[in-house]
């Protein structure tokens, strides 16, 4: 069957679930209990293993395992992002039924700007080898940084877009709703919750300098990366909901992660003297993972220690700061 038939389908799939997730099963704003995320969550998993067979049946067992060990590596990583999501969300005390909402448009935008990067990351390996090089060594220096480095502080005020938009548009002082955008007095005005989707946005490109090279050092295929990403992606908000009260508890996760991207880099770096099978590959990325989850829950961090969890709506203002 022509691929480019497959990236018509795939996408018009895409955006059918999202537009029934967004104007059937959460038109009415509502928080997103346990229950219903944990739910969700395993309906996003399981259709990333039926896509899985998919592509093991179309374009063999090879491109089945790229795809599984590039979205065990997305999904990981969306994990470890979603602390700075909590971090947003109390800073900015955004009421727990407007999360899903911002997460939903937030995922949306961070589809296309990977999308836009995928595209250009493989366009530019074909053309030019030796930028394999240039993305291993930059896996290794980034999962060995992340190793070193501490909780991450949020500051919208060396937010570079937020400042932009904070100064060339006008601004309520107090959330509207779950509007972006307001009349007022005839005028256009911007929410303080838009000032929080660019920061969502503004953050997922940051996310992406890392999770784009570690999914192009698995595979050159587009069609692999695109995807692997897209269903990583997609579930984020569930497993956001699912995991906002025990993530704290999976503090050695971050570490397994530096170790994965650093694995992966070197993987990228000797490429062209050894290839390493990627069966091997994705029980080293499964078996790190395992590890780190395994420690955090036998080794727990001190309560005093743990971050602030996300803020319960009867405790929220009805505005946003």
């Amino acid at each position: 069957m022509n691929e480019i038939f497959f990236w018509i389908i795939f996408n018009v799939f895409v955006l059918l679930l999202l537009g029934l997730d967004l104007f059937v099963f959460h038109r009415k704003e509502h928080e997103v209990k346990i229950k219903e995320a944990l739910l969700t969550s395993l309906f996003w998993i399981l259709l990333a293993l039926g896509f899985n067979v998919v592509i093991y049946f179309w374009k063999g067992q090879d491109s089945a395992l790229e795809f599984l060990t590039g979205y065990l590596i997305e999904k990981s990583l969306s994990v470890d992002n979603l602390f700075v999501f909590i971090l947003i969300f109390n800073y900015f005390k955004v009421p727990l039924k407007y999360q899903h909402n911002l997460l939903f448009w937030g995922v949306l935008g961070a589809l296309v700007l990977r999308a836009i990067f995928i595209v250009v990351g493989v366009a530019l390996i074909a053309k030019f080898h030796f930028i394999i090089y240039i993305l291993g060594a930059f896996l290794v220096y980034t999962g060995i940084k992340m190793a070193f480095t501490k909780d991450q502080d949020i500051d919208p005020e060396h937010n570079p877009l937020v400042n932009w938009v904070s100064k060339h548009m006008r601004v309520t002082k107090a959330a509207v709703g779950g509007k972006f955008f307001v009349k007022q007095n005839g005028k256009l005005f911007a929410t303080p919750l838009f000032l929080v989707l660019v920061m969502i946005e503004s953050t997922d490109v940051v996310f992406a300098a890392d999770s784009i090279p570690a999914i192009l050092a698995i595979s050159k295929d587009p069609f692999i990366v695109y995807t692997s990403n897209v269903f990583a992606l997609l579930g984020l908000r569930a497993l956001y909901f699912a995991l906002a009260g025990i993530m704290q508890l999976f503090h050695y996760l971050h570490y397994g992660l530096s170790l994965i991207l650093t694995f992966i880099g070197v993987k990228l770096l000797i490429s062209d003297i050894y290839h390493l099978d990627m069966r091997i590959a994705l029980m080293v990325v499964g078996g790190i993972l395992a590890v780190s989850v395994i420690a955090s829950l036998l080794f727990p961090k001190p309560k005093e220690e743990l971050p602030e969890l996300p803020l319960e709506s009867e405790k929220q203002d009805k505005t946003v700061k």
